[in-house]
Parts: structure tokens; sequence; C-alpha cells
């Protein structure tokens, strides 16, 4: 199972793919991840990236892709990977391809989670956390027994910054203009499904399941 995940702030991806990874044993892969890691190892392309990060500059596809490319051949990802927040442009995805065929890998499918923009933000706007324990609440589908109180330790709920329909807004266009061009080109590859995200998560991941196994 090789996959790419895609999906808006806000479209269950997070859940997805864990559930993606306990039902088939594979490593969820993030960029943001294995950039830290290898920092904190302080291995020679850590090393690169501390500098490059260090000087206020953005980590080029180059060194991106060599340390996906080192990631992909470590021994949990033999059976495959979930790929999440890479690639982002259209030079990575050309340089995965590359690093997939010379790994072997021909049957990799892109999936998106689709929830229209609206819906986004009616979740996002009605999210609230607790200040005390994280626990998290939708006004909508999970309301706090009473308002603004956490129903486990008695804290106040507050809004994220993150969820004002404002930043949600510029967000989802960040998100649509990074990703559309992706969506093209491995549509052209015939690698992309897409699922509806409207859906109960379990029918969600269903439909995940039934284009792996297809």
């Amino acid at each position: 199972m090789y996959i790419i995940l895609l999906g808006a702030p806000g479209v269950g991806k997070g859940t997805q793919a864990k559930m993606i990874m306990e039902h088939y044993h594979i490593p969820q892969i993030s960029t943001g991840d294995i950039l830290r890691a290898e920092i904190k190892k302080e291995s020679p392309l850590g090393l690169q990236v501390k500098s490059v990060l260090e000087r206020g500059e953005l980590v080029s596809d180059d060194l991106i892709l060599q340390i996906v490319d080192q990631r992909l051949h470590e021994a949990d990802c033999a059976k495959g990977f979930i790929l999440d927040g890479f690639p982002r442009t259209i030079p990575q995805a050309q340089g995965l391809d590359d690093i997939l065929k010379k790994m072997g890998i021909h049957d990799l499918k892109v999936i998106e989670i689709h929830v229209p923009a609206e819906d986004i933000i009616q979740r996002l706007t009605n999210r609230r956390v607790c200040s005390q324990c994280g626990t998290i609440y939708n006004l909508i589908v999970s309301p706090p027994s009473q308002p603004d109180i956490c129903d486990k330790c008695g804290g106040p709920l507050l809004q994220r910054d993150d969820d004002k329909e404002e930043t949600i807004k510029n967000r989802l266009g960040i998100y649509h203009d990074s990703t559309a061009p992706l969506i093209e080109y491995y549509q052209e590859e015939n690698h992309f499904f897409k699922v509806d995200g409207k859906q109960s998560m379990e029918a969600v991941f269903e439909g995940i399941r039934t284009i792996l196994e297809s």
C-alpha cells in the first residue's frame, strides 16, 4: 500500500491516517516529522537542514527529496507507507516518481478526502477546545452539557484562532492553490481517487479501503 493522502484542513485526514496505519500496519510519514528527526539525530542531511533553517531559508526540493528517499528505504516502509503533506509541488511529485521507480513501486494511490469549503467552515468554526484538558467539542455534533464548560474537567472552552472563519478561509485558499496542480498531475497519471469526506468516519474509511484493495 503506497498512499499519498490529501485533504484540506478540517476534513478528518489525521483520523483517517491513524485508521489506515492501524489497519494495514504501515507508517504515516510527514516531512515535518522526518526533518525534525534528522536534525535531532545530527545526521549529515539533518545538519544541512538545520543550517538552512538557521539562515531563515526554505529547505530545497532536492534536500527534502533526499531525506524522503532515505526514509522510504527504512524497514518499516517495506509493506507500504502513507505520505502526509508531501509532495507539495509538481517538482517534488516528479522527484518522488523517480524515487518510487528506482524502488520498483508502481502502484501509488493518491487519495483526496473531499469536503466542500462551506462544510469545512461550519465544522471548524463550531469547534471548541478545553483550555485545561484539551478535550475537543463541536457545538453542532458533540456539544458540551453546559455552554462553554468542559464535561470532563469543568474548564472553560475556547475557540482557537485557527478555527476563526477568516483564518479558515485563508488556509483553504492556500490549500486549494497549492494542491490543485498536484491533483491535475496525478489525474493525468491515473493515480488519483476522491472520497466523500461528508460521510461518517467509518464510511470514509470504508471508501478508502475499497480504493486500496481494488
